[in-house]
């Protein structure tokens, strides 16, 4: 009999990493070799290998997924007075980049089944001072993008992509990243494809945008100590483009097994009837999404989701609240007097969402361990009523 694990992660980075241990060595080792820490060739095939994972002609590295939003909005030329329409619901890194550069956060509210951005909510945002649009493509699912460029074109908008949870996700069967004029994608160690340590990537179709992009990641300096504009200090550097390299290898496998895994959930969660008794709202997939499952969303309805997260951290079981508070009630945000009346999807789902374990190397007892304890906890629920 296979005892049931003690404890189950949220994740387990070194586990997903322990295979590919060698092949790291062996790549890390030509990097130290070569001396060229920054700007090794490394850097310019993993570029190259993103962009055709991407179906994109142009891709550029940079140090974080947060300065490829950021250098996305630099190279815009957006700037103070400017409004940019980005969900509420997002890491902060969606919205602190168009505050940075004086610009006016415009938040949409979000569709409450893929909690990505609400289409239908959006052409009443537009203004005419509306300079971007920033879909999220969150936690591997892409936003209804094919809609949102649409809108975007007939108004000349440009759209940039946050598609730092969804390299591998497509819509339409079109990659994540090749739909706006720039993608953004994160290598933080917890995504899909993750580093040791941060980076990021940008991706266009557009040859001069990719240009600019770069110049504007490189201090704005070409030819050398001669600064056409004011750029910033991001670079990919060679170490984790050698990580990334071997990992995208590996990555249309990681996505399998994190696609079995929730397929997994789903039949368990079912089976255990937590779903048809409308205490659990399983992660919906949109049709016309191809979904790599960065994370696995549930809704816990009643107000119940920070009881069922303490009692599973009672049985040893990790989880996250992916977002605990929507970007319109952070604190450094107060002075955009946002109000949350205009916003009841993202108030609902910051209530209701709870983040389950999912990463390639989770095992089936595990699951199994997840999904007693969720068990569990409306078992003593319904003992306690009766």
């Amino acid at each position: 009999m296979v005892q049931a694990p003690k404890n189950v992660p949220l994740l387990d980075i070194n586990r997903d990493n322990q295979p590919h241990r060698e092949e790291f060595i062996e790549a890390l080792t030509e990097v130290v070799d070569s001396g060229r820490f920054l700007f090794g060739p490394d850097v310019s095939s993993l570029e190259q290998e993103v962009a055709n994972y991407s179906q994109v002609e142009n891709a550029v590295g940079c140090a974080s997924g947060s300065d490829a939003l950021l250098l996305a909005l630099m190279a815009l030329g957006i700037g103070p007075g400017d409004e940019v329409i980005v969900p509420s619901f997002t890491f902060f890194a969606s919205v602190s980049c168009i505050t940075r550069l004086g610009a006016v956060p415009i938040f949409v509210d979000i569709r409450p089944d893929t909690f990505n951005m609400d289409t239908d909510k959006l052409e009443g945002l537009i203004t005419d001072r509306t300079r971007a649009i920033i879909p999220v493509h969150l936690f591997g699912q892409c936003a209804e993008i094919d809609r949102i460029c649409q809108i975007a074109t007939d108004r000349d908008i440009p759209v940039i992509e946050d598609a730092a949870q969804a390299i591998g996700a497509a819509y339409h069967s079109r990659p994540a990243g090749s739909w706006g004029v720039v993608g953004c994608f994160s290598f933080y160690p917890t995504k899909n494809l993750g580093g040791m340590g941060d980076g990021g990537m940008l991706t266009s179709g557009d040859a001069g945008m990719a240009d600019r992009l770069r110049l504007f990641a490189g201090h704005g300096m070409r030819p050398r100590y001669y600064h056409q504009v004011v750029g910033i200090n991001s670079r990919l550097d060679t170490f984790q483009a050698a990580v990334l390299r071997v990992k995208l290898k590996h990555l249309g496998e990681a996505v399998e097994k994190r696609t079995m895994i929730s397929s997994r959930y789903e039949r368990l969660l079912s089976e255990h009837q937590l779903v048809n008794e409308g205490q659990l709202t399983l992660p919906y997939v949109d049709p016309n999404a191809f979904h790599v499952w960065n994370q696995y969303s549930i809704r816990v309805a009643d107000g119940r989701r920070d009881d069922l997260r303490a009692h599973l951290a009672e049985q040893g079981v990790g989880s996250e609240i992916y977002y605990p508070v929507p970007m319109h009630r952070q604190e450094c945000f107060a002075d955009l007097n946002v109000d949350p009346d205009s916003l009841p999807e993202t108030e609902l789902a910051s209530q209701e969402i709870l983040n389950l374990p999912i990463f390639p190397g989770l095992t089936e007892a595990e699951q199994l361990r997840v999904i007693d304890s969720i068990a569990s906890f409306y078992q003593q629920s319904a003992r306690v009523a009766a």
